[in-house]
């Protein structure tokens, strides 16, 4: 009965979820810096951030950040000054060391807690995933679909995410594409951080429509 409206939800969230923005630049820099468990560490971390985009949504919480140019503005500002944050430390990043070493030990580096923090933070301040959220809940989801359907539809979308960021983890985190990004050392590094700083200071021009 509600396989059409689900089609739909679905459609539109791998459309959203495959074009590039914050959640893909962090599980990028975490696999090639860091390896494939950071990776996918950091890729759970923004599909769990999506029970909670799911959670207010359900609630009609989205509906009050999105009236509230207060609140929408406060989630904005932190969310931009994370990625600004995190974008700032990757353009310290120094010189290579040789990378077998180099790979080794920045393997090691890097905790579950962290990389999870790391996506789930990303995700969760996203002020575009709670409009995207808000919209999907409330114009392509019918308001007389069942909530057990709805919640039925985030757990999809939740692991969706999840399972869609972990295969980015497994690309980036290759052994000889980690080797290839390690050659360019310090530079990919900077790179990632000067499109973490553009996307933050995107997200902190972002007006709510």
């Amino acid at each position: 009965m509600y396989w059409t409206e689900f089609l739909t939800v679905a459609l539109i969230h791998l459309l959203a979820v495959a074009s590039p923005g914050p959640d893909f630049a962090v599980v990028v820099r975490e696999s090639v810096t860091h390896g494939r468990r950071a990776g996918t560490w950091t890729a759970l971390g923004v599909g769990s951030a999506i029970f909670l985009h799911v959670g207010y949504s359900l609630l009609g919480i989205g509906l009050i950040v999105s009236q509230s140019i207060v609140l929408f503005s406060a989630l904005k500002w932190a969310a931009a000054a994370y990625l600004l944050y995190i974008g700032y430390k990757a353009l310290r990043a120094q010189p290579a060391k040789p990378v077998a070493d180099d790979l080794h030990q920045e393997a090691g580096e890097r905790t579950a807690r962290g990389a999870f923090t790391s996506g789930f933070v990303t995700n969760g301040l996203n002020p575009k995933a709670t409009l995207f959220f808000l919209s999907l809940f409330t114009v392509v989801i019918n308001p007389d679909t069942p909530l057990a359907v709805q919640a039925g539809y985030g757990i999809y979308l939740a692991a969706a995410t999840a399972v869609w960021f972990c295969l980015v983890a497994m690309l980036f985190s290759q052994q000889r594409v980690r080797a290839g990004f390690a050659r360019m050392g310090h530079w990919f590094d900077r790179t990632m951080g000067a499109v973490l700083i553009a996307i933050g200071v995107k997200l902190a021009f972002t007006e709510m429509h």
